[in-house]
């Protein structure tokens, strides 16, 4: 019955066939930010190109068997749709979130909007010298003009070269920071992967296997993970799943060779165990067992790791994601007042960081195995680096299935394994690279000059803006009566007519993404004006030094110390209430979740 159903609403989901000639907003990229974009800008009749054959980005083809949310239900959904079981504690698998976005997709007839199997291969820029590093954003500051801006090549065969190129007067941006490209390490002439004898592997191709063939891959092998962040984490546990001793029983005639003997021993590392021998039985039993190597985890950088969320009996919320909790961290642009105020709360602040972090070394054998960070807490959450740790993972480790390895300076290849910077040899004949993605060099191969040299800024981070009118709120919500002012996200000041969604991370990227795709809309809605470029500019820069007075790893575009405030800024824009709670108790103390961002 399920099965029919499910084929029933693969019959009813007709995705878009033919693409006009000159429209007027194109997405490219069918995650969740392109799914978002669809249906804030449906009254554009936008065109989803997405590549593959099935929209969900990361969550469709960038994930291992065991991958799961590192957030609640509750804090990943649509503010429009929520979770049929939203009560249930457990973390959704990448297949329920995959099953979410399909519905929502269904719900809001999204399919209408989607060309699946449409890989964008380039854009070319039409707005000519007049709309680009002009005083004004796209060179009048109106985003949509009744003229096309872009053109986008699109191939629908495995060929780039069968390329049909499209005219539209806005393009969104939503393929993501993760997945397609993978960051590689750069070694040596003579330290690389060609002088090592085993096989060496990026998480991205992990991805791409099935649970057999990642199990049969790994299985009793000396297995090597290269980092330290959670797809590394989730990675170096299904090795040690797939390294679990198991024996099999197994009964013989007595005319059979002896089971200790050398026919059964361990040049295959199988351990032939008697169970049972008898002179005067005519059959004994012994156990055959395989597996039993240990996944070695080279780490460089050490984060934070938290078993769930819950510190010392209180709800994590509490910390950092109350508007009260956040009064107290810095924010961009930021007033002479508020800077004062975060100045004599920072006692305050390492404080709950430390509260945190004694927890943390309570519950978890950190100091052990060498894993406990020397940077504060509070400094993997505002750059988002804190990762959900997979039940089991350190049982694995006292188990000798996981062990670890610090590698601080940097290491290479030999022919046997890799070598740490320290000159020690660790044996491999499988060597992982979980070093993450080149998300910005997904949108340089498709940029064309001179707007491929602007994809990131000095600092090596994308200088995205989100503009807020200068508008003082009698409510209140400034601690110090100060002007809100705008927030990384969402227009580059020298990009004219496009838009980049899905680049700034907050402990719900869904929600950020969402109310971002809202605040576009308003934009191309003309619901509020664009200032200069240059003070476009002069706000981002400003903004990535706030981000570095915050945390050493500034350059990963996190909010999430001042996500409630960036949400505030964006919800002024539009006319919107800032304050969504019923009463003040609720509003300083109670977490804000996407249900508070509902449409009015």
């Amino acid at each position: 019955m399920a099965m029919q159903q499910q084929q029933h609403k693969q019959q009813e989901r007709c995705t878009r066939e033919k693409v006009p000639a000159v429209g007027r907003v194109a997405i490219i990229g069918g995650g969740i930010s392109g799914l978002a974009a669809a249906k804030q800008l449906a009254g554009h009749d936008p065109v989803v190109f997405e590549a593959t054959a099935s929209i969900g980005g990361v969550w469709k083809h960038c994930v291992y068997r065991s991958t799961r949310l590192q957030t609640p239900r509750p804090d990943y959904e649509f503010s429009d749709m929520p979770w049929r079981n939203r009560d249930d504690p457990t973390f959704p698998t990448h297949g329920e979130i995959i099953d979410y976005l399909e519905d929502y997709a269904d719900k809001f007839d999204l399919w209408r909007y989607i060309m699946l199997g449409a890989k964008v291969v380039g854009v070319k820029f039409l707005g000519g010298p007049a709309a680009g590093f002009t005083e004004l954003w796209s060179g009048t500051g109106e985003p949509l003009q009744g003229k096309p801006m872009w053109e986008v090549g699109v191939s629908t065969s495995d060929s780039d070269d069968d390329v049909q190129w499209y005219k539209f007067e806005f393009v969104v941006m939503c393929t993501g920071k993760y997945g397609d490209v993978p960051r590689m390490p750069v070694f040596p002439p003579g330290k690389g992967p060609e002088v090592f004898k085993g096989q060496v592997m990026h998480s991205l191709d992990y991805c791409k296997l099935n649970e057999q063939e990642t199990v049969e891959l790994m299985r009793g092998k000396k297995v090597v993970v290269v980092g330290y962040k959670k797809s590394a984490i989730d990675l170096a546990l299904e090795c040690a799943q797939a390294n679990q001793v198991t024996c099999n029983v197994i009964i013989t005639n007595w005319g059979r060779p002896d089971p200790i003997s050398d026919t059964y021993s361990a040049p295959e590392k199988v351990t032939l165990v008697l169970i049972r021998r008898t002179l005067h039985l005519e059959k004994f039993f012994y156990t055959t067992c395989e597996g039993g190597q240990a996944c070695t985890m080279l780490v460089r950088t050490l984060h934070w790791v938290v078993p769930s969320y819950s510190i010392w009996g209180l709800p994590f919320f509490l910390f950092y994601s109350t508007r009260f909790s956040q009064l107290f961290y810095e924010r961009p642009n930021q007033g002479v007042l508020r800077s004062l105020l975060c100045r004599l709360m920072a006692p305050l602040k390492a404080g709950v960081s430390k509260f945190i972090e004694s927890y943390l070394s309570w519950k978890l054998p950190l100091s052990e195995y060498g894993l406990r960070p020397e940077h504060p807490f509070v400094e993997d959450y505002a750059s988002c680096q804190m990762a959900i740790l997979p039940d089991g993972f350190f049982d694995m480790a006292g188990r000798d299935l996981i062990r670890f390895r610090r590698s601080a300076g940097g290491w290479c290849f030999s022919e046997n394994g890799v070598v740490l910077d320290d000159g020690t040899e660790v044996e491999a004949d499988l060597v992982f690279l979980a070093t993450g993605f080149e998300g910005k060099d997904k949108l340089r191969s498709v940029l064309p000059e001179p707007f491929r040299g602007l994809v990131v800024n000095k600092s090596a981070m994308m200088p995205l803006y989100r503009h807020h009118h200068t508008r003082t709120h009698s409510s209140g919500s400034m601690a110090d009566g100060e002007v809100a002012r705008a927030c990384r996200g969402t227009i580059h000041p020298l990009i004219p007519n496009m838009a980049f969604v899905g680049y700034v991370e907050s402990v719900s990227n869904l929600h950020t993404s969402e109310l971002r795709c809202r605040w576009l809309a308003g934009l191309l809605g003309r619901r509020f004006p664009l200032p200069a470029v240059e003070e476009m500019v002069r706000h981002v820069d400003g903004e990535t030094e706030a981000m570095r007075r915050t945390t050493r790893f500034y350059r990963r575009h996190c909010i999430s110390t001042y996500s409630i405030h960036d949400s505030d800024a964006m919800c002024a824009d539009l006319g919107s209430r800032v304050h969504r709670k019923p009463n003040w108790l609720a509003e300083l103390f109670a977490p804000y979740n996407n249900q508070d961002y509902k449409e009015e």
